[in-house]
């Protein structure tokens, strides 16, 4: 790593400035973990902001729904002048100038309004199904965040393995070009080896860009360009969901899935809707008082006095509908269909979360089961790597065997990853279905990288 120098001198200086540089390199690049991403998109992502928005517009839907509840008080007001002239005869007359003012407070409190109450039954029901929609979106971002984080980590895995592959075959060919200049093997050893490594080479140029791809995805997210990740720890070993039987956990998605709690709602709206309608036929009564002032100013001319009156009214108003033109039939029947639908979509919605948690929880052990596979098929993947390195040293074995060796090598090892990674993903999507992802599992997945 340093150069050896026998001069004390010369050794410290270079050990000194090496550390340095090696440490200044550390400072300026270092890594970022999944939580650390998943705080910078809880502050940038704008998915999640328009759902943090959305959640804070509905929540005024309960204060509208009460607002129908409560009395109105309005006030009006008005003042004119008038000139006035007459004529009689040859002879005009002016009249003079009046001015005349009416102010009046009028109140209106609902004593008997269906279609007020119903709105504001269905007023608290919009702000549950705010929420429910906000605490979805507050899942979706945790697996998009996992999923861009894996992604790009499975990308730079997946490029690693292509250069170290290309550095492999590279060594090959010049291993190959020197035994067939020495006479020891023929010209097809070479032409392999030259294949292995062009192929190499397109497999590079595919991995960089679809490593870029992934940095873009997960830059979306998080709104600037992404630092360096932090890997999985070699070796990391993964356990299997809690609790482990699987109908735990269908029926806990069943139940407390957001999407399955949100059209749970939506039905119950429904049913409001039709309430709210059917009241269109049904009367209203109200409370009604008012309290005015009139003032007019004298005209002489046409013996008409000042004056000033007030009045104070308060009494009881009812409306009794009797015909609409079937408007109110109409919509009540349509209500009862919208019923209907929303029943059949929250069947949908709990169906649904029941298939996403069977998927995750199958993923989940069927990725433990493949890592295993993995592991193990790496070990031997290595050792026949050896093997036939050797037995091509010795002459028991031809390049391509090699070749061949060294790729089942590579492609294994990225398998290995990629099921980590996977069965990572299917875990907190098992949370995410039955609606009990929360941030301690991210904590918990972040143990897991360097």
């Amino acid at each position: 790593m340093f150069k050896t120098d026998r001069s004390r001198t010369g050794l410290y200086p270079t050990l000194i400035l090496s550390l340095l540089t090696c440490g200044l390199l550390s400072t300026g690049a270092q890594a970022v973990d999944l939580l650390q991403t998943y705080q910078e998109a809880l502050q940038n992502d704008p998915v999640y902001a328009g759902a943090r928005a959305a959640l804070t517009a509905g929540q005024e839907k309960s204060v509208q729904g009460r607002a129908l509840l409560m009395p109105s008080v309005n006030l009006t007001g008005s003042n004119s002048m008038a000139d006035t002239n007459y004529k009689t005869g040859p002879i005009d007359f002016n009249g003079g100038r009046s001015y005349n003012s009416n102010y009046a407070v009028q109140l209106s409190q609902p004593l008997f309004r269906w279609e007020n109450w119903q709105q504001f039954e269905q007023g608290k029901l919009l702000v549950s199904a705010s929420e429910a929609q906000f605490g979805q979106a507050r899942l979706d971002l945790m697996i998009r965040v996992s999923q861009a984080y894996f992604d790009v980590l499975s990308a730079q895995d997946t490029l690693e393995s292509v250069q170290a592959n290309k550095t492999a075959i590279t060594e090959q060919l010049a291993f190959a070009k020197r035994n067939f200049e020495v006479g020891t093997t023929t010209i097809t050893d070479q032409h392999e080896a030259q294949a292995r490594y062009d192929l190499a080479v397109a497999q590079e140029f595919a991995a960089q860009n679809d490593l870029e791809i992934k940095r873009s995805t997960l830059q979306q997210i998080i709104g600037h360009e992404p630092a360096a990740l932090e890997p999985l720890r070699k070796g990391v070993q993964l356990s299997a969901p809690e609790p482990l039987n699987i109908s735990d956990w269908v029926s806990a998605a069943e139940h407390n899935n957001y999407g399955v709690v949100g059209a749970q709602i939506n039905q119950e709206i429904a049913k409001r809707t039709i309430a709210l309608n059917r009241a269109g036929h049904m009367p209203t009564l109200d409370l009604v008082g008012s309290v005015s002032r009139s003032s007019n100013s004298a005209i002489p001319v046409l013996q008409q006095p000042a004056f000033i009156a007030n009045a104070n009214t308060i009494g009881i108003q009812l409306n009794v509908p009797i015909f609409s033109g079937f408007a109110v039939t109409s919509k009540v029947r349509e209500a009862i269909a919208l019923e209907d639908k929303a029943g059949d979509d929250y069947e949908a919605a709990r169906r649904s979360a029941a298939l996403a948690a069977r998927q995750a929880y199958l993923g989940v052990n069927s990725g433990l089961a493949q890592v295993r596979a993995y592991e193990q098929a790496e070990i031997s993947s290595q050792s026949s790597l050896q093997s036939n390195k050797l037995g091509y040293e010795v002459g028991v074995r031809i390049n391509i065997d090699v070749l061949n060796a060294q790729q089942q090598l590579y492609t294994t090892q990225q398998n290995l990853a990629k099921a980590r990674y996977d069965t990572i993903m299917n875990g907190l999507r098992l949370k995410s279905a039955s609606a009990s992802l929360k941030e301690e599992d991210l904590v918990q997945v972040n143990t897991l990288l360097h």
